[in-house]
């Protein structure tokens, strides 16, 4: 059974910092696409950050380039992503996600929702000004 649980969310102050943590199990592949989604409401999810766990290549939303980064600890079955500068318009659900893909950050990132197969449940993040 594959699992993907999230932790780290939270409430911050503009120009904070947080740190979300996705631990993952149960996947049949070892190379594989996972990325970083957020969901406003009333929109759909949008994706954040993306990362190929083979190489670790990563892509980003231009909207966080340079304030977020997305890792991948391979012996830990542990995906990070690490917000920082963080601003009211960052205050969003945020969602881990996984899927089988190949092979680089922008390709897993050009996946979209709709390509990812495993979801995990969410982290609320609040960023007040």
């Amino acid at each position: 059974q594959v699992q993907l649980v999230e932790s780290g969310g939270g409430s911050v102050q503009a120009g904070g910092s947080l740190r979300l943590s996705c631990v993952v199990s149960g996947l049949p592949y070892n190379r594989y696409c996972m990325a970083w989604f957020r969901h406003y409401p009333s929109k759909e999810r949008e994706a954040v950050a993306a990362i190929y766990t083979h190489t670790l290549d990563t892509h980003y939303d231009d909207s966080v380039k340079g304030r977020f980064t997305i890792s991948h600890d391979n012996a830990k079955n542990t995906l990070y992503l690490q917000m920082d500068s963080l601003s009211p318009e960052d205050t969003a659900d945020y969602y881990c996600a996984a899927a089988a893909g190949c092979c680089s950050g922008v390709a897993c990132f050009g996946r979209g929702p709709s390509g990812f197969y495993y979801w995990g449940q969410g982290t609320q993040v609040t960023v007040s000004s």
